[in-house]
Parts: structure tokens; C-alpha cells; sequence
């Protein structure tokens, strides 16, 4: 198979990223609600890191929007936010979720890797993208266009997967996978000096990792968040000091150097 961004929007239309968090109506407020709670008790550090409420009447851009749980934050505290998503099946779920809550927002349904062919020139105050540039055919062409849209008071905050990660070395064992669903066709992951090489044309702020799923996925489906059995006798520090040196995610803050 020859990889493209045709390929990638494919797989992620068929199931879009986090669509299953909630058994609800899918467009219902209900189930907006419960897939919110869901990702951010399992994901605490997307709050600080995206800060949503600290851009407020701010011009925000999202590189990669799915269905639209950081969009609608960053929309109801009151940021002025444009949304970018390669998948026409989730960008039409962060749609209904503006209409849901009554909120506004500009949506682009297209290939950040080509932005600049139809997200006319502006400049943003926070570039931010959560987990969707490791997954790009081609992730350098991305960050070049980002550049095109930021001036020297412009931060990027992006999220990119771990190479040297607790779940990067059970995907090399065998005993995981980068998605909830198999076959994701692009998964890159990253060390410091390869985030560094990719933003070579920005000043790096910051660069942290945090995050390891500790449950098992049958109960979590169900929403019963039992643990595995390696992390039930970790006490709650020891966790983070794993989290923090082998976590999933690489959160990355830059600026136009």
C-alpha cells in the first residue's frame, strides 16, 4: 500500500479518534458531555497544557480537530477559533458539537501538510495540536506551513508521540498498539533530538512527557476504570515519576526563533 494523506483520512474516517468514549446518542449534548469527562480523566495533563481558558478572545488554531473536545473548550472560553481536520467524519461530529453548546468557530476540512492552498493568511495567537502530527505522511511539510500563520508573540503547542516511552517499547514487543483500533496506517514517534531536527526553524520552549493508560481495556470500556495488575500496587508518586520519564506523550511548547 502505498501510503498518502487519502490513506490516513480514510482510517480515521471509519472510526474517528475518541468517537466510542460515550455508549450516548452520538450528537446528543449527553453524549458530548461523557466524552469530555472521559478524556479528560484519563488525560488530566491536556488541561494544562492546552490552558483553554488562558486564550480567551485570542486567535486559536487547531491542527487536526477531531471531534472537537479541545475546540469546544477553547470556544466556550471565548477564544476565536479555527479548526483544521483531514477527516470529513469528524469534522462533521465537531460541527454538531458547536451547534449542540452554541458556539462559533471557522472549520477547514483539508490536508494541513498543503494549509497554506486554503486557510487564507492570518496569524494566530496559539497554534495547537494534539496528537495528529505524528500521524501526517509527511509531518515536516506541517510544521513549515504552521510557520506561515504565527509572528514572534505566536506560541505552538503540540503533543507528538514518545520513542522512548512505556507503551512505544510494548508496541515493539508485541504487546500493544499506538491506536484503540488496529491498523493505524502512520504512527511516528519522536525523541528530543528528533522534535529538535523537526523544529529547527522554531525556538523550543519546553519539552515534557507525561501520560501512561494504567487500565485495563475490557472494564474501561464500560466505563470502570480498574487498573492493570503491574500498576495497582504503584503508589500515586511513584506512577508520575514513570509518567514523567516514560510517558506516551511528548508535549512540546515553541515559538518563531
Amino acid at each position: 500500500m502505498i501510503l498518502d494523506s487519502t490513506v490516513v483520512a480514510e482510517f480515521w474516517d471509519s472510526r474517528p479518534c475518541n468517537i466510542r468514549h460515550s455508549q450516548k446518542l452520538v450528537g446528543s449534548k449527553e453524549y458530548f458531555d461523557e466524552v469530555e469527562k472521559k478524556k479528560f480523566f484519563v488525560e488530566p495533563h491536556i488541561l494544562p497544557f492546552a490552558s483553554h481558558k488562558s486564550w480567551k478572545n485570542k486567535k486559536v488554531l487547531e491542527i487536526g480537530c477531531g471531534i472537537g473536545t479541545d475546540a469546544i473548550n477553547f470556544a466556550r472560553s471565548g477564544a476565536q477559533y479555527t479548526g483544521i481536520e483531514l477527516s470529513g467524519k469528524s469534522l462533521e461530529v465537531t460541527k454538531k458539537r458547536f451547534e449542540v453548546y452554541g458556539c462559533s468557530g471557522n472549520f477547514y476540512h483539508g490536508d494541513a501538510e498543503k494549509l497554506t492552498e486554503f486557510l487564507p493568511e492570518q496569524k494566530f495567537d496559539l497554534i495547537y495540536s494534539w496528537g495528529v502530527i505524528h500521524h501526517a505522511c509527511n509531518p515536516e511539510a506541517i510544521v513549515k506551513n504552521i510557520k506561515n500563520y504565527m509572528n514572534h508573540e505566536s506560541q505552538l503547542r503540540i503533543m507528538l508521540y514518545a520513542q522512548n516511552s512505556w507503551k512505544n517499547f510494548m508496541i515493539e514487543a508485541g504487546y500493544d498498539q499506538p491506536e484503540a483500533q488496529s491498523g493505524c496506517p502512520i504512527a511516528k514517534v519522536y525523541s528530543v533530538e528528533t522534535v529538535t531536527k523537526l523544529l529547527s526553524d522554531y525556538k523550543i520552549i519546553e519539552i515534557v512527557q507525561d501520560h501512561i493508560f494504567p487500565y485495563q481495556i475490557e472494564p474501561y470500556k464500560n466505563n470502570n476504570y480498574v487498573k492493570q495488575p503491574w500498576f495497582q500496587s504503584m503508589d500515586d508518586a511513584m506512577f508520575r515519576v514513570l509518567e514523567k520519564n516514560l510517558g506516551w506523550h511528548m508535549l512540546v511548547r515553541a515559538i518563531i526563533a
